[in-house]
């Protein structure tokens, strides 16, 4: 994405000054009253004779369970009791709700607060701020997220980019000085004490890739104080993706934080097949001591800005494009999803269009790039978009990747996007991977979807069938799950949802939204909120 389209301000003024004042440490997130057995239940659900994947990867069981207001209340061999509404699960499979852990859904929640993208695949909660990006101040975002709730929970990490780009401004091309990685230190702190769950930061984007390492690292540190994590679409996903990795690796040792590679892939010819080396560094990287984990999607082609294409930002050199369309994205694997300066060009590839003006294809991919940057030095924020989804991993190293315990699973995607990844991720796991390919049984992967995607970035009591946790549930029918989202139509919904609870209020009915909005806030807290167990 281009730099003018990836940063989100509500407010900026006099706070950018290293003297601003951080804001007052967060309340843990908000509960209701502990469940106390014996209460009279007023309304409340009744889910029956569910197969029921409890998210821990134990065994599946055919069991009911039982929900009091936003809460998860029994587990077992239960009756209807008066005033419930009774579910019916027989051939169905019951989960935890889907945690999406890098998702950019705040990029339009307040125009798509029935959130149909990820409820409609069984998502209840989205980790935002992703990509170096998050919206600032975090305190105005959330209390907008309070007073206008969607239909699914929402915690964010402080965007690296973000905070540099309210210091350095337009003058971000250099590395920054002492004096603003302290500006950018104090607001990153402010930004944890708002709830932020960690710094996140996207390497291969304007700003952050002109920062030097020491910088990063330096912010990381920050919310590591603060019990932070550190989640980062790296420097390169490519031609330099192994000393980007080791950059991530040296944040969480150094700081002894835990440590997130965004989407993680292989995205270039010569590093297809080395899935397995890959997984065996990050694998002596956590006996070592570092918490490192991934998450990544189930899909072959990305979705980001024609720019990230030129790692050194030479736009006019014919060999830095000639390599891109060699190693990283061939001309017919890349497809405009929306090109600013001309939309007749959307939906085709760089291929297509090199024909359509009589050039080869390196000379049409500078072209096209030229055109877009020549909007944005104008201020033509209409015309500047060259949003591109390009071809560059290979299905084997996906799905080895996607094998790794501990690589939890993420859409990367938007509410109104361009990748179907953004409606598809979740029943494209379960009905492509999972049942078709069976590259793990079903309780793996639900594992994969919710407890260990909760614990990869810090959010308690969500991503567990137990007694006592927030009411965030799915139910589908494991033989039809599948997506059906394409790149020419990337919203349609999935099948085989059959209904999704968010805090115990059903928000899809296996066909629509229900209009139910009963998302939160979750904020990074200390210490979980006490939940005493139903009897």
């Amino acid at each position: 994405m281009t730099r003018s389209t990836r940063f989100v301000t509500l407010a900026v003024g006099a706070m950018l000054v290293a003297c601003a004042k951080p804001a007052a440490a967060p309340a843990p997130e908000s509960a209701s009253d502990d469940i106390v057995a014996g209460r009279a239940p007023t309304g409340g659900t009744l889910i029956v004779n569910a197969r029921v994947i409890d998210g821990t990867g134990a065994p599946s069981r055919v069991t009911s369970v039982r929900i009091i207001g936003d809460r998860i209340a029994d587990i077992g061999d239960l009756r209807q009791r008066q005033g419930e509404t009774v579910v019916v699960g027989t051939g169905l499979v019951l989960a935890p709700g889907f945690i999406d852990d890098h998702s950019h859904a705040d990029g339009a929640i307040f125009e798509h607060r029935d959130a149909l993208a990820d409820v409609s695949q069984g998502i209840t909660t989205v980790v935002v701020g992703q990509d170096g990006s998050s919206v600032y101040p975090l305190a105005d975002f959330f209390a907008h997220v309070q007073r206008e709730p969607a239909a699914v929970n929402v915690a964010s990490y402080v965007g690296h980019g973000t905070v540099r780009d309210l210091v350095l401004g337009k003058d971000y091309k250099r590395v920054a000085t002492p004096a603003e990685v302290l500006k950018m230190q104090t607001l990153v702190d402010q930004e944890m004490r708002a709830g932020a769950l960690g710094l996140s930061s996207g390497l291969e984007y304007d700003p952050g890739i002109y920062s030097d390492p020491s910088e990063v690292l330096a912010l990381a540190k920050t919310a590591a104080a603060q019990g932070g994590r550190y989640i980062s679409h790296m420097r390169s996903e490519d031609f330099a993706f192994w000393k980007a990795l080791d950059e991530l690796i040296t944040i969480g040792r150094e700081n002894h934080m835990p440590v997130q590679v965004s989407h993680i892939k292989l995205a270039m010819k010569a590093s297809w097949g080395l899935g397995d080396s890959l997984i065996h560094v990050l694998d002596r990287a956590r006996e070592s001591g570092v918490q490192v984990t991934a998450d990544i999607y189930p899909y072959t082609y990305w979705h980001s800005g024609m720019s990230v294409l030129f790692p050194h930002r030479d736009f006019d050199n014919r060999k830095s494009a000639a390599f891109a369309l060699s190693e990283v994205a061939p001309a017919d694997g890349l497809l405009l999803a929306n090109y600013g300066p001309n939309p007749e060009y959307d939906g085709k590839t760089l291929a297509d269009v090199a024909k359509m003006r009589n050039v080869d294809d390196t000379t049409a991919l500078i072209d096209l790039l030229h055109a877009s940057e020549e909007a944005a030095a104008k201020g033509d924020t209409a015309h500047e978009d060259n949003s591109i989804m390009a071809t560059s991993m290979d299905e084997r190293d996906v799905a080895k990747l996607m094998a790794w315990p501990w690589a939890a699973f993420c859409t990367d995607g938007e509410l109104d996007g361009s990748h179907p990844r953004g409606f598809g991720t979740f029943p494209r796991l379960l009905g492509r991977y999972v049942r078709e390919q069976q590259i793990m049984p079903l309780e793996e992967a639900i594992r994969k979807a919710t407890s260990l995607a909760a614990t990869n970035v810090g959010i308690p009591y969500r991503g567990q069938i137990t007694v006592g946790s927030y009411a965030d549930l799915v139910l589908f029918n494991p033989e039809t799950i599948i997506d059906r989202a394409t790149p020419t139509e990337p919203h349609l919904t999935s099948t085989g949802i059959r209904r999704v609870w968010v805090n115990g209020a059903a928000v899809y009915d296996g066909e629509k939204a229900t209009g139910a909005l009963p998302g939160r806030v979750i904020k990074r807290v200390e210490a979980a909120p006490r939940i005493r167990p139903h009897p």
